[in-house]
Formats: C-alpha cells, sequence, structure tokens
C-alpha cells in the first residue's frame, strides 16, 4: 500500500506528491473548498488547508480530517496525474 513520504505546496489547494512506490503527481484539492459541511467546513479558508502535515504517510489537518493514501494515490492513477519519480526530487 503506498503511502505518501513528502508532498510540495503549489498554490492554493495544490499539492505535489511524493509516494513510497517511486511515483510523483500534482493533485487539485479545491473539491474541499466546495464542500462546507461538517469536517471540511474549515477548507473553504485557502489559509487552513495549507496547515496540511503528514501523519504516518496521510495528509492530515488539524481538525483530524486525514486523506487516505491508498485512495488518494488510486485516484490520481485513474486520472493520469501519477509518474515515476525520474528527476530523484523524492525523499
Amino acid at each position: 500500500i503506498p503511502h505518501i513520504q513528502k508532498f510540495e505546496r503549489l498554490g492554493p489547494y495544490r499539492l505535489r506528491l511524493w509516494f513510497t512506490d517511486g511515483k510523483v503527481g500534482d493533485h487539485d484539492f479545491s473539491a474541499l473548498a466546495n464542500d462546507p459541511r461538517g469536517m471540511t467546513h474549515p477548507f473553504t479558508d485557502p489559509a487552513y488547508f495549507d496547515r496540511v502535515v503528514l501523519d504516518f504517510g496521510a495528509l492530515t489537518w488539524p481538525n483530524g480530517f486525514d486523506w487516505c493514501p491508498n485512495s488518494l494515490h488510486r485516484d490520481m492513477m485513474e486520472a493520469g496525474e501519477l509518474s515515476p519519480d525520474e528527476a530523484g526530487r523524492g525523499p
């Protein structure tokens, strides 16, 4: 199961992610800002999104919201957002 090893902020709601399987890709998380219910309500503020940290290989925010790295990896693969980290910029 791939986990996230490292991330880089690219802009509002956009991250570049490096996974443990050697894949890297950019993902737009702006859908979080468009779903102001419950745990996703704080994401209407881009500054809150920027408070993301890695916790055991998963993107996690202060309110406890986290994103399953396996699901994210699968979604990014299906969207064509992942490729081998040929530049060697990963961890």
